[in-house]
């Protein structure tokens, strides 16, 4: 599989997005092609670790929606104030889908909430949130980057793989959400706000600091993954 230029058009050529993940190659490949992902791909990836991915990963949403706060807090103009209100109107939405689909899966509320955040959950969402109180908008929205805009091009690469299954695949749904024109919106329109910032707020003269902040996020969400396959 190849997840470079075409897949979703992410950002604009010579856009710090498309620069960030270039640069970052080898890390990106092993968050958005992790075996975790292939076996969501193929249908094989067993049950007992999608299900406790799903847990952390409502877990991973509570502090994620914290972020997009954060970003809100540190929003430089009434639109952006705007756009980052929606999303987290949205994130809280989606929280309570999610637990709707745990529900789905067998996993009840009080179980979900009753779960301990893992140390993978922990160590990434508070780096994120470390990089927002520390840094300005730019720097929170290059550590948010991996997560929205990865996720989104994973759904294209699983549609696209030639060990993509689709008969009995207990991922489905998975799949189709984040393919779907709602999500790949939203992944779309991070990278070009990223990409918007870059200009605005010196994204050249700081492309080293922040390459090192993007390939940190993607490394680990990679670990998220591998959280989840030990489940």
């Amino acid at each position: 599989m190849d997840s470079n230029d075409g897949l979703g058009a992410y950002g604009r050529d010579g856009g710090l997005f498309r620069r960030l993940k270039d640069a970052n190659a080898a890390d990106w490949r092993a968050y958005t092609w992790h075996p975790f992902v292939q076996g969501i791909a193929g249908g094989s990836l067993p049950l007992t670790a999608f299900k406790r991915y799903l847990v952390q990963d409502y877990l991973f949403l509570v502090q994620f929606t914290r972020a997009f706060a954060l970003a809100a807090y540190k929003a430089e103009s009434l639109d952006a104030f705007r756009d980052k209100a929606a999303a987290i109107q949205a994130l809280l939405h989606e929280m309570t889908l999610h637990l709707g689909y745990c529900a789905e899966w067998g996993i009840s509320e009080r179980a979900v909430l009753a779960e301990p955040e893992a140390a993978e959950t922990v160590a990434y969402t508070r780096w994120v949130l470390d990089r927002g109180v520390a840094g300005d908008i730019l720097d929170l929205e290059v550590a948010l980057a991996p997560c929205t805009v990865g996720y989104g091009e994973i759904a294209l690469m699983i549609e696209a793989s030639p060990t993509r299954s689709r008969d009995d695949n207990p991922y489905e749904s998975w799949i189709a959400m984040y393919a779907g024109a709602e999500y790949q919106a939203l992944a779309r329109g991070a990278a070009a706000r990223l990409d918007a910032l870059g200009e605005s707020h010196g994204g050249e003269a700081r492309f080293a600091s922040l390459s090192a902040d993007f390939a940190k996020a993607a490394r680990l969400e990679a670990a998220f993954w591998q959280m989840g396959l030990r489940g």
